[in-house]
């Protein structure tokens, strides 16, 4: 992961960090937990009051958390390949069904074409290795999509033309 997290339209430092295979949980400082390990290990956890974080790769079912969410202080949702998109429906399912207010981060291969939509299901922080994609996330430059197809709760949208009302421009 990088030493740094874009939020708020800038990089800032990231004081969350991933736990390594096998790693111990520190008593100090913020973790991000894989989601397996923090399954397997939430009764152990259960007393620690801490900031936590939890990692969610691609195919992790964030319904066997859903009534745990308000225990994280940031959810990371994995994107390994530019490929795999199912962590754009954890991050709604988040957002939507469950209502997690906290901090929803994009982990792994973030790539510029892949930003507007990572905001819109309801992601707001992003872990970015990919060096263009950086540059252009520092110098202000993200593309914008004029219209989308499908809503967003939250977005601020405006319906279409009247022919189309399924066809939604953004606010």
């Amino acid at each position: 992961m990088t030493d740094d997290i874009f939020r708020a339209g800038r990089f800032e430092p990231d004081d969350w960090r991933p736990l390594a295979d096998g790693e111990a949980v520190p008593a100090e400082g913020k973790v991000l937990i894989p989601f397996a390990r923090y399954v397997a290990e939430r009764d152990g956890l259960a007393g620690d009051n801490r900031p936590l974080g939890i990692l969610i790769a691609p195919g992790e079912k964030i319904e066997d958390i859903a009534d745990e969410l308000d225990r994280f202080a940031v959810i990371a949702v994995s994107f390994p390949a530019y490929t795999d998109g199912r962590n754009y429906s954890t991050a709604r399912l988040a957002r939507e069904r469950y209502g997690y207010k906290g901090e929803i981060r994009a982990v792994g291969n973030v790539l510029l074409d892949q930003v507007q939509l990572m905001w819109r299901c309801g992601i707001d922080a992003l872990q970015v290795t990919n060096e263009p994609t950086r540059r252009r996330l520092a110098e202000g430059r993200v593309p914008g999509m004029p219209v989308f197809y499908q809503p967003a709760d939250g977005a601020g949208e405006k319906p279409g033309s009247a022919t189309r009302s399924w066809l939604r421009r953004p606010g």
